[in-house]
């Protein structure tokens, strides 16, 4: 079975409340910031990144703290995005699909339900479109029409050791990452679950399209990865105090397997 290197990249952060991150609030409100990640994953079948962050000029408008463009922080871990032949988008939020043109040579490899989400009936809601941006779902219907975009429908193994399994809750077609490391089975789960916090304690993050799919797909995720400490969420900053730092990336990056 191939094993994979696998490596968080944080590119921004954002000052929240506890009380923001949790479904029906927080009793004990306070601090409680996101961190931005993108990850890489590194092994016989090359450097695939997982999402693709978002820019400067996203940062300023949506008032986001931009810490370094994403494709730096895969060139520290000496990954070429302009090389990069695979791409997997974990959903079509603003946070985890801008920067297309880092990966001129990608396949972007998506679930067939984000897409339909991204482009139907919802986004006519206020509610359901204000973590979407416009020009990232129009750039990936362009590639898509490009050849350039490989979708799935429902869970599936894209190389040996990696897999994606559709989750949804947060969006109609979120999905996670599964990935064969030397110390197991982990699950990058992107919003599936923004913090521990969410997943350990069943506490629904508030963007959210469907409450009873993001419980169930907690329920899923636990039983993807070979145990809790496999389970990677997508915006705790407590991710980069458990896994060591990378060399030289201290407080930027660090590798998970």
């Amino acid at each position: 079975m191939s094993v994979h290197e696998v490596y968080a990249i944080k590119y921004a952060r954002h000052e929240r409340r506890a009380a923001e991150n949790f479904l029906h609030g927080d009793p004990h409100d306070g601090p409680m910031p996101l961190d931005y990640f993108v990850w890489l994953v590194r092994g016989p079948s090359g450097d695939i990144a997982v999402d693709t962050g978002f820019s400067a000029a996203v940062a300023k408008r949506r008032r986001r703290e931009h810490l370094r463009c994403p494709g730096d922080g895969l060139r520290a871990l000496g990954a070429r995005p302009e090389t990069v032949r695979d791409v997997i988008i974990t959903h079509l939020h603003y946070d985890h699909v801008g920067n297309f043109e880092l990966f001129p040579a990608a396949t972007f490899h998506l679930q067939d339900l984000e897409m339909r989400f991204a482009t139907g009936r919802g986004m006519a809601e206020s509610r359901h479109r204000g973590a979407f941006d416009v020009e990232d779902v129009v750039g990936l219907v362009r590639r898509a029409y490009a050849g350039r975009v490989r979708f799935q429908d429902g869970d599936a193994e894209l190389f040996p050791g990696i897999s994606v399994h559709l989750i949804g809750g947060h969006t109609m077609g979120l999905q996670v990452v599964r990935v064969r490391t030397r110390r197991g089975w982990l699950v990058l789960a992107s919003d599936a679950s923004h913090f521990y916090a969410n997943i350990e304690q069943a506490r629904p993050y508030p963007i959210v399209w469907s409450v009873p799919d993001m419980l169930a797909g907690y329920e899923k995720v636990r039983a993807l990865a070979d145990s809790p400490a496999h389970i990677i969420p997508g915006h705790d900053p407590l991710v980069l105090e458990r896994y060591p730092a990378c060399d030289g990336l201290q407080g930027m990056a660090a590798r998970l397997d």
